[in-house]
């Protein structure tokens, strides 16, 4: 850990104090990057609401969005040393974390939307969440996050042979470097909330992220070609802290994972009218859309997979998760 983040911890394990007491009233703290305009953030409201409401007042979420506790890796630390409750990170930070839920990175692995439903709904995804809590962090539920995809300033990415020296903007994911270098490109990884102006400094010539998320976050200003290869379906995972969730009495557990559950539904609606308004969006503002095809660019990663074959942990998950209907 660097040390500038040993000292960022050191600070937040001295302000915060985890699920704090009020009057009766248990308080858990959840930081998050995303806007408040964010589907993802719009459900964890509405799973406060229904927290307190299930309560009967005695559980409280407090919610701190936009990266005001750090970045998705510095809100997994706190996690880990007790100074934070609750998170949403990206599968593709959690990796980092967690390994095996560096399956749910590989590009293509899921069929269309409803498999990766099935995968996460059942017990594969299920296996996952609870395999973090020998780090530390136990998963609560997936948010749906889409399809990632490419945009880029210069020029659309219609087959692999054009992300040829294009410097791509991935999150601190190994599986996502992998791809991307596997596809041609030049994965550099770089934190969300400092892409907009590596963007604009020609820092990077593109990244690859959902919809909404492009929209959001007015990379669209930047980047004015986007192409829905759609090469990976990644999901934001919520978590707590074990040593927060191991504090709470069994009624309060329940409280709290009846509460996410509800939540997951809610953002699941939010999402797929996001998904609309924001490639509408993004069209009325000038961005060309493309629709590659995108067996082109699963036959050039399909190399990754064959790297996992002697791994006793992951290429089992592969076929399983394959094999799920």
């Amino acid at each position: 850990m660097k040390s500038k983040n040993i000292l960022f911890l050191f600070i937040l394990a001295i302000t915060l104090f985890s699920c704090g007491v009020e009057n009766d009233t248990k308080t858990i703290r959840l930081g998050h990057g995303l806007d408040i305009s964010h589907s993802v953030h719009k459900a964890m409201v509405k799973m406060g609401e229904d927290l307190l409401e299930r309560s009967g007042g005695k559980l409280k979420l407090e919610i701190y969005p936009s990266q005001q506790l750090g970045t998705e890796r510095e809100c997994l630390e706190l996690l880990q040393i007790g100074s934070l409750d609750m998170t949403k990170v990206s599968v593709g930070v959690l990796e980092n974390f967690a390994p095996k839920m560096k399956v749910l990175g590989l590009p293509f692995l899921f069929r269309d939307r409803q498999h990766s439903f099935d995968v996460l709904d059942g017990p594969i995804g299920q296996m996952l969440l609870n395999d973090g809590e020998k780090y530390w962090l136990k998963g609560l539920g997936y948010y749906d996050a889409g399809s990632r995809s490419f945009y880029t300033m210069n020029k659309p990415i219609n087959k692999p042979s054009d992300l040829e020296g294009e410097k791509i903007r991935v999150m601190e994911s190994v599986t996502a470097v992998n791809m991307v270098r596997a596809l041609g490109g030049s994965p550099t990884p770089i934190s969300w909330g400092e892409l907009y102006t590596s963007l604009q400094q020609g820092v990077v010539d593109g990244a690859e992220n959902n919809p909404p998320s492009f929209y959001l976050s007015r990379h669209y200003e930047v980047c004015k070609f986007y192409s829905l290869d759609e090469h990976t379906v990644l999901p934001d995972v919520l978590l707590i802290g074990t040593y927060v969730w191991n504090k709470l009495s069994e009624q309060e557990q329940k409280w709290l994972s009846d509460s996410v559950k509800e939540s997951v539904k809610y953002q699941r609606v939010l999402w797929a009218e996001a998904e609309e308004e924001a490639l509408r969006e993004v069209q009325k503002a000038g961005v060309v859309i493309s629709r590659p095809d995108k067996t082109l660019f699963a036959e050039k990663v399909k190399g990754i997979y064959e790297g996992y074959k002697d791994d006793a942990d992951i290429y089992p998950l592969i076929k399983q998760i394959q094999e799920t209907n």
